[in-house]
């Protein structure tokens, strides 16, 4: 074979990688926007809210709005618990669960009804923690509540953590909203799905987050006090 010819032949499987991770990236920027527009809110044993920044107890403006979707979901009955997730930085007062749950409380949630999970510093790791949580309190199936642009990842990781999980993303978030966070907010799930999927490797599917199944969610905001939980 010439040197020409294996140029061509280099030039060609080139090429070949190209174009599929470009469709690839293609499809998945598919599925994280279709996924994220569709709600489906049910009754089920609990309501389960991503973790995101905090300002010494105070919710960033991302994960006020998922606990603001979360409580009102609450208080139409869907579910008769709500689970908090998220860990904290060092130096950190409050974890991003126990943050919802005092936001919580104050509007009127009855402490009976709130769960934590508190260590988690990853998506992966809350949702690992939620699983145990649910098998320590008998809990079967969940009702996700994260950024629109989170929710395939989401969704994705708890059914591979064996729950029985639907979506209800949050439509105020501003990593949702603005324009600049929410291409940082896909940029990120882009990655974090690609490091899950071949890096992580605990379940590959065909179908990227198939149904059932992320700043970002985790939650992209600024984190002056508390980083947003990271992928």
């Amino acid at each position: 074979m010439t040197w020409k010819a294996r140029l061509r032949d280099l030039v060609l499987v080139a090429l070949a990688f190209i174009i599929g991770g470009v469709a690839l990236t293609a499809y998945t920027v598919y599925r994280v926007g279709a996924v994220g527009q569709h709600d489906d809110r049910r009754n089920v044993d609990a309501i389960v809210v991503l973790g995101a920044a905090q300002y010494n107890g105070r919710p960033s403006a991302v994960l006020a709005a998922r606990l603001d979707h979360a409580i009102d979901l609450y208080k139409a009955g869907y579910a008769h618990f709500l689970v908090f997730t998220g860990g904290k930085l060092p130096g950190d007062r409050f974890t991003e669960a126990e943050t919802g749950r005092r936001y919580a409380l104050a509007r009127q949630v009855p402490e009976s009804a709130i769960l934590e999970e508190t260590t988690g510093s990853t998506t992966l790791e809350s949702i690992r923690n939620v699983r145990a949580l649910f098998d320590e309190h008998g809990l079967r199936t969940g009702l996700f509540v994260s950024d629109r642009t989170h929710m395939l990842r989401v969704l994705r990781l708890a059914a591979d953590q064996g729950i029985e999980a639907w979506g209800s993303p949050t439509t105020t978030s501003p990593a949702d909203l603005d324009g600049h966070m929410h291409f940082n907010a896909l940029m990120h799930e882009l990655g974090a799905l690609g490091e899950y999927t071949f890096l992580q490797n605990e379940s590959i599917s065909a179908d990227l987050g198939g149904t059932p199944e992320p700043t970002p969610t985790d939650g992209q905001s600024p984190a002056p006090s508390s980083s947003p939980t990271a992928p």
